[in-house]
């Protein structure tokens, strides 16, 4: 399945689950045979509640993390972007379209199955170098 189909895919079924509040048995099957083991890690996260959302005030800004097993991933949900290696290694090799970082933070956002957390303007900078310091 080409990379465009799965994104589709995977989207299509976000706004059904955002409509019904919740991911139907068929969806939840449709997404396994898609992503195989990369859904069933990102439901594992979801279900750890390992899906963070940071809001920073008085901007606004989003900042999307999935805890992962060794540390926290940076994720650019508009750029569906992830900072973890298998992004860097099958994601833009394209092996595979999208990690399992991705794909729970955008079930989360659809379900609201995330955590949400307020941070001040003053600690973005300091958060921001810290998750990215990750990847080094």
């Amino acid at each position: 399945m080409d990379e465009k189909s799965e994104i589709n895919i995977l989207n299509s079924i976000c706004k059904q689950a955002k409509t019904d509040d919740k991911l139907t048995g068929k969806n939840l099957t449709r997404l396994y045979e898609i992503f195989g083991q990369r859904f069933t890690k990102a439901f594992e996260a979801l279900k750890e509640n390992r899906v963070k959302k940071y809001v920073f005030k008085p901007s606004g800004r989003t900042v999307w993390i999935v805890v992962g097993k060794e540390r926290d991933y940076l994720i650019m949900a508009q750029a569906e972007f992830c900072m973890c290696d298998d992004f860097y290694f099958r994601v833009l090799d394209r092996e595979v379209h999208l990690c399992y970082h991705l794909i729970a933070q955008k079930i989360a956002n659809a379900l609201t199955w995330y955590e949400s957390i307020e941070e001040h303007d003053e600690l973005y900078d300091t958060l921001m170098n810290e998750w990215k310091k990750a990847t080094v």
